[in-house]
């Protein structure tokens, strides 16, 4: 009720009798509203006014979003207002100083005629051309009728009235449509809306009944979304719509029960009261209009809390009933459904419709009558006839020709005290925006850091050492897989060691292993289904005649010349005679990936495909050592074998991990045997608690509100954006943050199929976590660089500390020398590299490829390498390419870049600038005075005192012009008592 009077100017006089009411209208932007002390001065064709200032002691004005009015007397008209003049003193605590003025409606009192005065800027230091002193002129016609004007002001009051969630919040004061209605007609839709909802909610489950082949549907984490769900939500807001219309235009065309005076004739009353009769409201003359508008009576606002609850209660009944029937998932799915139709509603359809309305109407409708709807409640459409013979409620006090009225000393600030003040308040704005960009983003990181770290296993580690101890079995060296050389060896180890480790067997005191089928040697980990061993082979190829020798060759293993044929055992065509097992016929023919749920595998050195030979380890230890002797005597590997692919899945129920395995065995053709071994831990366990849930999420909130922010910064800086260093470091954290989030669902959704089929055989079938590996390895990796990329950032926070500052300047001043620079030391490295890769491939291992001769070079920069490596290969040649490439890539490159960087280094620290050295001077400086650690000083008391009364003491000539102000005034009076008593001759 406060926000809804008219306040009367304090510095009304009590003998003004011409009244204007002046409505000003504060913008909707962050910080919009002031605390400063507002003046003005209105200018008209007759006259103008002093100094008047806005002020009410009973309530805060000029609030953001405000619309506050005013009540001006003036001894006579101003004639046709031209424009008024505004400005504050800037005295509101810090962004309590600016304003944001949208414009300002006044209308004469008198003759009922009313002017816009159109703003739209700020009036603030640190914004826009920091003025805090406008010059408004009054709007044309044309100017009242621009799209943005008449945008913005639709916008606002859509949001704040027709959006019927955020109205409840929002609501405009003036509105007669209440909360506890608008609550009640947003309780209204929701039952009604679920009522509707559960009714048709069975379309769906035909829907898909019917049309199971073409429909699309998303589950995830309990969520359920189809698109004959969204249908029927669609169905369900129309009809939901129409019923929630009526009742909120029913609430709004309620007449109140008591009739109620506009704020306007209240502010009147105040100071004005009829000589005839103190006690009648009606002392001032009103012609009443008449509206056309449909209203209802006052008492049919029970009819409307009836029509409520009657809904309600229905909408209530009805979900009970068919909620009993739906059963729990049902229910649950219905529910979420609702909740979905919910929030999107409030976020999405009601938003879209304000926007898309204001547009409308501001396009096609500028010329409505209901422009001044803002305004509607303050500006008093019936005229006011204002006699004379009327007295001030307070005594008035006799005044003579040359009683002057001393105007108000608003002390205007000078050019130099604003500047002083503009840039006071950008440090103030800059150390908060340097305090919240640590905030936010320490929080940011802490939530990235838990979100990573959340899902690793602390013991990953502790199951793979476990695991590589125990199946490579390092400690005996002739059943060390990490030796195997030749294929007897091989052989030996999956004899001797891998079958053995496979089953269970007795404990240290002969006792059976009793409740432990299916578990490893180790009698913690349970074997997934078996363990099974693809073999890849290549074709036989006859060699080119050479010397009068004709020989069957064997090349390395590739996709063209890979073995797909099938065969007998013994790698024959002809059938075997004697009886062999099922598993080792199976072994010696060809299977495709369809069947096999393999995938590609890269080894050291090859890429190896999805199909092959294969020999499942199914049965007890005696039956796996018969097939592997009888694979061993059909000579299953062979020199056409190219690779043995062993894999086997693990889980440990004691940690909950699973473990995927793979033992790859590469037999080059130049006889060589290469083993490798690869541990792949998975942990399907995904938001164990609810913490990890809520970092999540916030996460997910934060990378958002970093997109929003270099959106807008790539706007504002257009192609210069991707000039900036930090801005490729953003957009890596956001891009690596939104992949990891599509990887991280679809790795839940293989883990799900996965625990289902695990569900399903109870874990006695082989379960490939290949795939699952490499989707985890690739998750892995992404936030990583997410972790990499957040934690270089932190650098950028550090530019407020001088000596990191210095040294981000260095890299700036230094990165197009360094560019240069780079593309030559480019230039030399990859010459030596083809050097040394090319004299010494066949003599040094570090030289056997070009990624560990890069490798050596770069040991070599940091005088980290054993030189006599070089001169026992080469006596010559090892010792002087040693030598060129210290000189050329230690002495000269790394001189030259050192030399560089220190160069760079000086030019930075002398145009260093002291911004940030300040500001963090400042910024503890604050901090010291609002902990009240630092007392004030006799300096700064006499600083304040000083400014006090230079702005009390004015000296005689800027009395000046006051005194010809109380001269005129003097003769205005007279004329003014003159045109009085002529007027009561008259009517006498």
């Amino acid at each position: 009720l406060e926000k809804l009077g008219v306040t009367v100017l304090p510095d009304n006089h009590k003998n003004d009798e011409y009244f204007y009411e002046i409505i000003v209208f504060t913008g909707q932007r962050k910080s919009s509203g002031t605390k400063s002390n507002v003046y003005f001065v209105l200018h008209g064709n007759d006259d103008e006014t002093n100094i008047r200032t806005f002020a009410d002691p009973n309530r805060e004005i000029l609030q953001r979003g405000g619309i506050d009015a005013f009540l001006m007397s003036v001894p006579k008209s101003l004639g046709l207002l031209n424009c008024i003049r505004i400005w504050h003193n800037n005295s509101g605590k810090g962004s309590s100083s600016s304003w944001f003025l949208k414009y300002l409606i006044i209308r004469d009192l008198q003759t009922m005629e009313t002017f816009h005065f159109i703003c739209q800027k700020w009036l603030a230091v640190e914004e826009d051309d920091g003025k805090i002193e406008r010059l408004l002129p009054v709007a044309s016609d044309l100017e009242k009728q621009q799209f943005a004007h008449l945008l913005a002001k639709r916008t606002y009051h859509s949001v704040s009235d027709g959006h019927l969630w955020f109205s409840i919040f929002s609501r405009p004061p003036s509105n007669q449509f209440t909360r506890v209605q608008r609550c009640t007609c947003c309780f209204v839709l929701f039952f009604f809306s679920m009522f509707l909802n559960i009714m048709y909610y069975d379309l769906s489950t035909e829907a898909k009944s019917t049309n199971s082949s073409t429909s699309v549907s998303l589950s995830f984490a309990g969520l359920y979304i189809t698109s004959e769900q969204i249908s029927i939500g669609i169905i369900v807001e129309i009809f939901a719509f129409l019923p929630s219309l009526l009742l909120i235009q029913f609430f709004r065309r309620l007449r109140p029960r008591r009739p109620q005076q506009s704020p306007l004739r209240k502010a009147l009353y105040k100071v004005r009261r009829t000589t005839q009769n103190e006690n009648a409201p009606n002392d001032m003359k009103t012609k009443t209009k008449k509206r056309s508008t449909l209203m209802f009576p006052w008492w049919c606002i029970f009819i409307g809390y009836g029509l409520c609850l009657m809904i309600v209660g229905v909408s209530i009944l009805f979900i009970i009933a068919r909620g009993i029937e739906f059963g729990d998932l049902k229910s649950q799915k219905w529910l979420t459904s609702i909740l979905t139709g919910f929030f999107s509603s409030i976020l999405f359809t009601q938003p879209i419709k304000i926007i898309v309305l204001a547009i409308f109407f501001a396009c096609f409708c500028s010329k409505s009558n209901d422009e001044n709807r803002e305004a509607n409640e303050w500006l008093d459409d019936n005229s006011v006839d204002l006699n004379y013979d009327e007295e001030y409620l307070h005594e008035k006090k006799d005044e003579n020709l040359f009683t002057y009225r001393n105007p108000i000393r608003a002390n205007r600030l000078t050019e130099n005290e604003v500047i002083s003040l503009r840039e006071e308040r950008l440090k103030e704005i800059e150390m908060w925006s340097m305090i919240r960009e640590i905030v936010v983003y320490l929080t940011f990181l802490l939530f990235l850091f838990i979100f990573v770290y959340s899902d690793r296993d602390l013991n990953s580690f502790l199951q793979v050492n476990h695991l590589r101890k125990y199946f490579l079995n390092t400690r005996q060296e002739n059943l060390d897989f990490t030796k195997i050389s030749t294929v007897d060896d091989y052989w030996n180890w999956l004899e001797k060691s891998f079958i053995k480790n496979l089953r269970a067997q007795k404990w240290y005191n002969d006792d059976p292993p009793r409740n432990l089928s299916g578990f490893i040697n180790d009698k913690s980990n349970r074997l997934i289904g078996w363990a099974t061993m693809r073999q890849l082979r290549v074709k036989s190829e006859l060699c080119v005649k050479r010397d009068f020798i004709d020989q069957l060759c064997s090349s390395d293993y590739n996709f063209v010349n890979e073995d797909r044929n099938s065969y007998q055992p013994g790698w024959t065509n002809v059938s075997s005679t004697n009886p062999i097992s099922s598993f080792l016929v199976k072994a010696f023919q060809y299977q495709s990936n369809e069947t096999l749920d393999t995938y590609i595998y890269q080894g050291n050195h090859g890429i190896y495909g999805k199909g092959g030979y294969i020999y499942e380890f199914r049965g007890n230890l005696f039956s796996l050592q018969t097939n592997l002797s009888q694979l061993h005597e059909n000579q299953w590997i062979d020199n056409r074998t190219r690779a043995i692919i062993l894999q086997l899945t693990l889980y440990n129920p004691n940690v909950q991990l699973f473990t995927s395995i793979t033992f790859l065995t590469e037999f080059l053709s130049s006889s060589g045997v290469y083993p490798s071994v690869q541990f792949q831990p998975i942990n399907f366990q995904i938001f164990s608690s609810t913490f990890q849930l809520i970092s999540a999420i916030s996460y997910l909130l934060l990378i958002l509100y970093f997109m929003f922010v270099e959106l807008r910064l790539m706007f504002n800086l257009q192609l210069k954006y991707f000039l900036r260093f930090w801005s490729f470091i953003e957009i890596g954290i956001i891009v690596c943050s939104w992949t990891s989030l599509l990887i991280y669902i679809w790795r839940y959704r293989e883990c799900r199929r996965i625990e289902n089929l695990f569900r399903e055989t109870n874990g006695f079938v082989f379960i490939n976590l290949q795939f699952t590996s490499y989707i985890n390895e690739l998750l892995t990796s992404l936030l990583s660089f997410s972790c990499f990329f957040g934690t270089i950032k932190l650098i950028k926070l550090c530019r407020f500390n001088q000596r990191l500052f210095l040294f981000i300047s260095t890299l700036q001043y230094s990165g197009k020398e360094l560019f240069s620079f780079s593309l030559m030391f480019t230039i030399v490295f990859m010459s030596f590299l083809c050097l040394f890769y090319l004299l010494f491939i066949s003599k040094l291992s570090e030289c056997s490829g070009l990624l560990g001769t890069a490798q050596m070079l770069f040991e070599m920069m940091l005088m980290k390498f054993d030189a006599h490596q070089l001169s026992d290969a080469a006596a010559f040649l090892g010792p002087f390419s040693f030598s060129l490439f210290i000189i050329f890539v230690v002495f000269i490159c790394m001189s030259m870049f050192f030399s560089i960087i220190g160069d760079n280094f000086r030019l930075a620290r002398e145009n260093i600038k002291d911004t940030n050295r300040h500001l963090y001077s400042y910024a503890l400086q604050t901090f010291i005075q609002w902990t009240g650690l630092k007392k004030t000083n006799d300096e700064d008391v006499y600083v304040q005192k000083d400014e006090r009364m230079r702005s009390e003491y004015r000296n005689p000539i800027e009395q000046f012009p006051e005194k010809v102000d109380q001269l005129l005034n003097a003769l205005n009076s007279i004329y003014v008592n003159q045109s009085k008593d002529k007027l009561k001759l008259k009517t006498l």
